[in-house]
């Protein structure tokens, strides 16, 4: 099942972003199989981390709970916010 996991910083806490990427980045790349898109959310002018966002297929809810928890942002105390929703893609259509 497909889930939308949706965090946000702690303001001024870009350099604990910055500090734990190198981690985090490694940690998605473990759980690749798992991702169907991933990314940092952007101030409006593009250039500043302020998030996360990404989907993820896993059997269950709890299985992206452990995700989470294991994630280096998430140890280094960087989310302000996070919120996780099943997700169902419907665009693009998958090719028939």
């Amino acid at each position: 099942m497909a889930f939308m996991i949706y965090c946000l910083d702690k303001p001024d806490h870009v350099e604990t972003r910055l500090a734990n990427r190198p981690a985090h980045v490694e940690h998605l790349t473990k759980h690749e199989q798992h991702l169907i898109s991933a990314g940092p959310l952007l101030t409006d002018d593009g250039q500043t981390m302020i998030g996360s966002l990404l989907v993820v297929d896993f059997a269950e809810r709890s299985e992206v709970d452990a995700f989470l928890a294991a994630d280096p942002y998430t140890k280094a105390g960087l989310f302000q916010s996070v919120t996780v929703k099943p997700y169902r893609n419907v665009f693009p259509r998958a090719a028939k």
